[in-house]
């Protein structure tokens, strides 16, 4: 009882500071509200790109390795004409690890390349062509919303079909049915046998809805994939981990090349955890700028809670005096003060939060982008905002608990 009554005073008095010096108190709350809304804003929107980015990373497969012949993160000792020099993982490297690998659970490769797509009159240029082997599909799992996947006659055959994506399907086709109908493609006809599921595109601009996918057996007739990057596609089995994986496939790979002990391996084998440790470095500086620049407001806006209640204690030194002297004790007379400086604080920061909130609701309807305030956030800044208004409210609210009652009552006078 004597907690929430304290609290209530406290509160009473800085919503009276709050009204009665209104130009002073909100000049001094705006600078918590524009710290709050600095970090608060910093923090949530790269929150929501990094939420993005993983889920981009996460599809990919958090157990599939990508063999080729570049590696994602190069050394700082890196040599272009080293790498430009490696073979391109080939057909034949596929087979090997199909038939010697015991840790994974399924291979395959793909290239891809840029053509014009026609159906009749209808073309559309500078379309990713994806040509997979058969166990694509079940590496990379893939949504098809109309039709079906290739058969596994299909794929070893290299028949002419072709799987589209939805934005293809809308823009040759419009209202018909792809299903059934034929394109050409590296001026061949192609029967499309599937359409796949909208998904939009990720943060790094993929998107499956532009793209058509065929055997590669397909493509080995209509292109030279050796002159082509290549990537073979690896799933590591449960219970078995990526590093488990790589150790067995550089084995592999390394006797296949016929690669003396002493020499380097000529292929690169890329995981997406590389990506996500890149991400993190990159999101903890992004972070830590956020509180840079955010902590700069909230120190001044800290310099203005101190400032009201040094005049706050200014102007209740009488009432101080009465309290004491009727037998409050120090520690009372500084919790009051302390409520009210962080009080005033959480208002700023309420502030900052309400306008990180339209914020962001405003940046998800422009960008197109979703932007989430999640709850962790409000926390930080509520937090935050408690922690300046203890810090800027301890001095004036010791300042308070030491007055002399005799002398705070006389000073009034």
């Amino acid at each position: 009882m004597i907690f929430l009554k304290l609290l209530r005073e406290s509160y009473v008095f800085a919503m009276h500071e709050l009204m009665v010096n209104k130009t002073r108190t909100i000049l001094t709350l705006l600078g918590i509200a524009i710290g709050i809304f600095s970090i608060i804003s910093v923090l949530t929107v790269f929150d929501s790109l990094e939420r993005s980015m993983r889920k981009g990373i996460d599809s990919l497969g958090s157990n599939v390795l990508f063999i080729q012949k570049y590696p994602w993160i190069m050394s700082s000792e890196f040599k272009w004409w080293k790498y430009y020099q490696r073979p391109q993982p080939s057909m034949k490297d596929l087979r090997e690890i199909q038939k010697r690998s015991t840790a994974s659970d399924g291979s395959a490769i793909f290239v891809d390349v840029t053509r014009t797509v026609h159906y009749q009159n209808n073309r559309i240029e500078s379309v990713p062509v994806l040509a997979i082997t058969h166990d694509f599909g079940r590496i990379m799992p893939m949504e098809i919303s109309n039709g079906r996947y290739f058969t596994p006659i299909e794929s070893a055959s290299g028949k002419n079909v072709i799987i589209i994506g939805s934005d293809i399907a809308e823009n040759l086709f419009n209202v018909l049915d792809p299903v059934g109908r034929k394109v050409k493609v590296f001026s061949q006809k192609l029967e499309v046998i599937g359409v796949l599921k909208k998904e939009g595109e990720d943060l790094f601009g993929n998107s499956s809805d532009n793209q058509v996918i065929i055997p590669m057996n397909f493509a080995r007739t209509v292109i030279d994939i050796k002159k082509i990057q290549t990537t073979i596609v690896v799933r590591a089995k449960p219970q078995v981990s990526n590093a488990e994986l790589i150790d067995e496939l550089t084995g592999i790979m390394r006797s296949v090349r016929k690669l003396k002990p002493s020499a380097e391996n000529d292929f690169a084998i890329n995981e997406t955890d590389i990506i996500s440790q890149s991400f993190d470095q990159l999101f903890g500086v992004i972070a830590l700028v956020g509180w840079i620049i955010g902590g700069f407001s909230l120190i001044v806006g800290g310099f203005g809670i101190a400032n009201i209640m040094f005049v706050s204690v200014r102007e209740r030194t009488n009432i101080i005096g009465i309290q004491k002297s009727i037998g409050a004790k120090n520690f009372f007379i500084l919790i009051q003060f302390l409520f009210e400086a962080v009080i005033l604080s959480m208002i700023g920061g309420g502030v900052g939060l309400l306008l990180v909130f339209i914020g962001t609701s405003v940046g998800s309807s422009v960008l197109g982008f979703e932007i989430i305030l999640t709850w962790n956030k409000i926390l930080i800044g509520l937090c935050t905002s408690s922690f300046i208004g203890i810090i800027a409210g301890y001095v004036p609210a010791l300042m308070a608990s030491r007055l002399d009652p005799v002398e705070a009552m006389r000073m009034s006078a």
